[in-house]
This record gives structure tokens, sequence and C-alpha cells, in this order.
């Protein structure tokens, strides 16, 4: 099924929050893509973005 939701996360330094924002998103009924937008964050923010996108 195509979602005609996007769910846009901008992020910069949220290594410590991440996580915890994409699980809460993700635990929302409705169908949705979402799209994180790192702004180069040095934290290692984008990585476990890339993890998470493994599960």
């Amino acid at each position: 099924m195509k979602s005609d939701t996007i769910v846009i996360i901008p992020t910069y330094n949220e290594r410590e929050n991440i996580e915890a924002i994409i699980r809460a998103v993700t635990s929302l009924e409705k169908p949705f893509d979402i799209l994180v937008i790192d702004d180069g964050s040095p934290d290692g923010t984008a990585d476990i973005v890339k993890e998470l996108m493994e599960d």
C-alpha cells in the first residue's frame, strides 16, 4: 500500500533522541513514509538512523 503521508524529521546532533523519535513515529497506525534530514551532524545521528533502517 502506497502512503499519502510523509513524516519529515529534521535533525542536527540528535544522537541522544533520534531513536526515540523514530520509534514514536513508527508506532502510529496510519501508513506513512519517514524522511530524516540530517544537517551534517558530527555526533553520529546519521549512523543511528541507518542502523534503524536495517531493523
